[in-house]
């Protein structure tokens, strides 16, 4: 058999990954299989183990090749000294929830991440990866939460620290509520008022929620 051309290999590695978030999907992570994803993908199982260790290095590839919104908050924290930092946050926030919202792919990933995906001790790696993504963002909305206050955007009396986390947690709860039922409203429509909301009471001095 002619061996296959870097092209074509990189053809089939992308295929398996595509029907990996299909499968997931479709599935959840813990009961989908490798022949699952072969069958999906058009290949042998031979040809995953030509690209991957394991079920465990799929899910890993496949959560790994998506930008995922969390990652947007963590990149962007150089800009936290902006003469706006509060319009700066605001924008990356509905920017997050309407990339979401707009992106089949980014929307899979997150949808097997938050509902179709036990964090067993097989995905420790991807775990701890997530929990540094988690703690870099809230400590880089801190940073835009205090530049706010040091430009008079916030109250001076704003807890920043608390403000971060219910920030993050505000963001990605809206995210998971939306993937559990796309229909249920509009989110890259509504990413605007809903962000503006939120931040409208911290301008307040008021506790959101």
């Amino acid at each position: 058999m002619a061996r296959k051309t870097p092209e074509e290999a990189r053809q089939t590695y992308d295929a398996i990954l595509d029907a990996a978030e299909v499968v997931f999907c479709e599935q959840g992570v813990a009961r989908a299989s490798l022949c699952d994803i072969a069958s999906a993908a058009g290949v042998t199982r031979g040809a995953i183990y030509g690209h991957f260790r394991n079920k465990v290095d799929v899910f890993s590839r496949m959560y790994e090749r998506v930008h995922l919104p969390i990652e947007r908050l963590v990149e962007a924290g150089a800009d936290s000294q902006a003469s706006d930092p509060l319009g700066r946050l605001r924008g990356l926030l509905v920017k997050v929830l309407q990339d979401t919202a707009r992106d089949p792919r980014q929307r899979r990933v997150l949808e097997i991440l938050y509902h179709k995906c036990e964090m067993t001790p097989e995905l420790g790696r991807l775990v701890e990866h997530q929990q540094g993504l988690r703690a870099r963002a809230i400590d880089h909305t801190r940073r835009y939460l205090h530049s706010a206050v040091a430009c008079g955007q916030l109250p001076a009396e704003t807890d920043c620290e608390r403000a971060a986390v219910g920030v993050h947690a505000y963001v990605t709860g809206l995210i998971a509520n939306w993937l559990f039922d796309p229909a249920s409203f509009d989110l890259s429509a509504e990413a605007e008022p809903l962000v503006g909301w939120y931040l409208a009471a911290l301008e307040k001095g008021d506790s959101p929620g």
